[in-house]
């Protein structure tokens, strides 16, 4: 068992907008990536004491995770901790796609073991979650946990790995003031029964929430987050007006609030960081404290937005 040394921090770094930084340097995010900025970014991150990144194989389908090994190459192994994920919608067809993808996550990461390894979407509970069985005694897996599993496939995963000794160590699921299906549905109350943690991605709504784009000033059009967020930003105006107020009188911004807000209610953000600046917001967020009434008020202002943020890969929380 080693479920006692898992190193849970108050924020995790997500390199998703990574897999941007391909020969276009545009896509999903249109993120310009340098590999200088980015070493960059990881030089702040270290000081700062910030130290899991969490990465997949299908961001930008190896690229981020080939990015973030060079980048992180700069540091001893034993400085930070990284999370990858098992994507069973991209197995090969071999005798054994979870061993095959770690593997080559191994490879592209330059490491021999994974601190965090997740199944990135449930797809078949019974199927998989036995292969991470072997993937943990052999040492290459450290940790395990499940994303984008609702109630009763985490329950049955964490069955499953039970019998062998292990458990569900992790929960991953898209949780922001705009997507809260996993509060609804009773997971993150699931998730603390059980002293399981529950890390929060799109905690900013790829930048929705950022404050840094209005219906005058759209995300950047062509990009998949584009076509998601900027028909909506008319409706996010008073919420993302009032992130910045409140940030602005203690001494923060609008994210930061965001990000404090996924932080009081529980979760570990997993913030997407793809410049140097972003690293400053992360620590303003980790000291920020929010009353009841603040909470309460940003809540209503987003239930009030009336706007659905479910990406096409995810399913309903509520079974």
């Amino acid at each position: 068992m080693t479920i006692d040394n898992l190193k849970i921090p108050t924020v995790t770094l997500g390199t998703w907008a990574w897999g941007d930084n391909g020969e276009t340097g545009n896509g999903y995010f249109g993120s310009p990536l340098t590999q200088a900025g980015l070493e960059e970014v990881a030089d702040k991150a270290h000081t700062a004491g910030f130290t899991l990144w969490d990465t997949a194989i299908v961001y930008g389908m190896g690229r981020s995770e080939t990015v973030l090994g060079d980048v992180l190459k700069r540091f001893a192994r034993s400085d930070y901790q990284l999370s990858t994920k098992f994507t069973p919608q991209a197995a090969g067809p071999g005798d054994d796609p979870m061993a095959d993808m770690l593997e080559q996550s191994l490879a592209r990461l330059g490491t021999d073991y994974i601190d965090l390894y997740w199944i990135h979407n449930p797809a078949d509970v019974a199927r998989w979650t036995p292969r991470l069985i072997p993937l943990l005694k052999s040492g290459k897996v450290r940790h395990v946990g499940v994303s984008n599993h609702n109630l009763s496939e985490i329950e049955f995963a964490n069955q499953i790995l039970g019998e062998a000794g292990f458990r569900v160590e992790a929960v991953q699921n898209h949780y922001s003031l705009l997507h809260r299906s996993s509060e609804d549905a009773g997971i993150l109350e699931y998730c603390r029964n059980h002293g399981i943690p529950f890390f929060a991605y799109m905690v900013l709504e790829q930048g929705a929430l950022s404050g840094k784009y209005s219906p005058e000033n759209p995300l950047p059009e062509g990009t998949n987050r584009a076509q998601a967020y900027n028909d909506m930003l008319p409706q996010l105006k008073a919420l993302t007006d009032k992130l910045a107020s409140l940030g602005q009188v203690r001494g923060a911004e609008a994210p930061d609030v965001a990000t404090a807000w996924a932080m009081a209610k529980g979760a570990t953000p997993i913030i997407g960081v793809t410049k140097p600046g972003y690293i400053d917001g992360l620590v303003r967020a980790a000291s920020l404290t929010l009353s009841s009434s603040d909470i309460a008020e940003l809540e209503a202002l987003a239930v009030a937005a009336d706007v659905n943020t479910r990406g096409w890969w995810e399913k309903e929380m509520q079974v």
